[in-house]
């Protein structure tokens, strides 16, 4: 009976000592400070070009991390830069990409739950990985996409 307790023992500390040893991946992702550094770019870079746009930024799954709507921005684009981000950050690239697609004469595009072919919505990636997007909606397609990619630019470096 000893015996068996000893080994029941000796196997109970040779697991947690295995256990123990495994490291836990880490994982980039977008925290406040990045999601401030975001909007405070994106918020300039919007006022130096004279527009107002609604800022949406979601994590890598799709789920809304930040939302603002500028006085001046239509109503609309509250859902509208939602589902560029949304795009952005289930397919891991640019929404304009879908509309490109649909421009081409791929209608299949509009058939992909949260398809949503329209400029405006940037993947967030870091080492390759999407960890998050940013879209805004508001001005004309390629400038919300700048207003995007500047904010990006300036989080990345």
């Amino acid at each position: 009976m000893l015996m068996r307790m000893l080994k029941l023992t000796l196997l109970c500390l040779a697991c947690t000592l295995v256990l123990g040893a495994v490291e836990l991946p880490s994982k980039k992702f977008l925290d406040l400070g990045a999601i401030k550094k975001l909007v405070a770019t994106a918020e300039a870079e919007a006022a130096k070009r004279n527009v107002q746009v609604t800022l949406c930024i979601m994590d890598e799954s799709g789920n809304l991390l930040f939302l603002q709507k500028a006085d001046g921005a239509g109503l609309n684009t509250i859902q509208f830069a939602q589902k560029k981000a949304r795009y952005a950050a289930l397919y891991g690239r640019p929404s304009k990409a879908a509309a490109d697609a649909l421009a081409g004469g791929n209608l299949q595009v509009l058939a992909f739950p949260d398809g949503f072919p329209n400029q405006g919505g940037l993947p967030i990636k870091v080492d390759g990985r999407t960890i998050g997007s940013m879209a805004a909606s508001g001005a004309p397609s390629e400038v919300d996409e700048a207003i995007c990619q500047a904010a990006i630019d300036a989080l990345l470096k």
